[in-house]
């Protein structure tokens, strides 16, 4: 059996746990292990959380799902711009580009704690539109 989900949210706190759980939900359904569902709903949730913060565009973000028997594609899609930092303005980078954050640090591990609890993520520039697609994947033997 294979599930589709594709949600159009708002850029705003409250959209995030609401993809979650729906997200979480089918994988319960489906039979995914618990340890499973949490590193998929844990880089879901930094995911979401980057566009939430850091898109400058758009008043929405796309969120595409796709499970079947062995493993979870994950799409998060923003129609986001460049990231600018406080001292600097535009840094012209993106936030996949910026160096790790130190270990003590309270933002900017996202993109670390995706790629900790899934397997390839790949950031991807949306072809003749602003933003990016997050993608990543997680496999359900764990």
């Amino acid at each position: 059996m294979e599930v589709v989900l594709e949600m159009t949210l708002p850029r705003n706190a409250e959209s995030a746990p609401l993809v979650r759980h729906t997200l979480d939900a089918s994988l319960r359904g489906l039979g995914v292990p618990p340890e499973v569902r949490a590193d998929i709903a844990l880089a879901l949730g930094e995911a979401c959380a980057n566009v939430i913060q850091h898109a400058t565009a758009g008043k929405d973000y796309e969120v595409r799902a796709r499970m079947d028997g062995a493993k979870c594609v994950v799409e998060v899609i923003d129609g986001g711009a460049v990231v600018s930092t406080a001292e600097g303005g535009d840094t012209g980078r993106r936030v996949w580009d910026a160096p790790p954050a130190p270990p003590g640090a309270e933002h900017g591990r996202g993109l670390q704690l995706m790629r900790a609890c899934t397997e390839e993520v790949h950031i991807l520039d949306r072809v003749q539109r602003n933003g990016a697609i997050v993608h990543f994947e997680k496999s359900f033997a764990g």
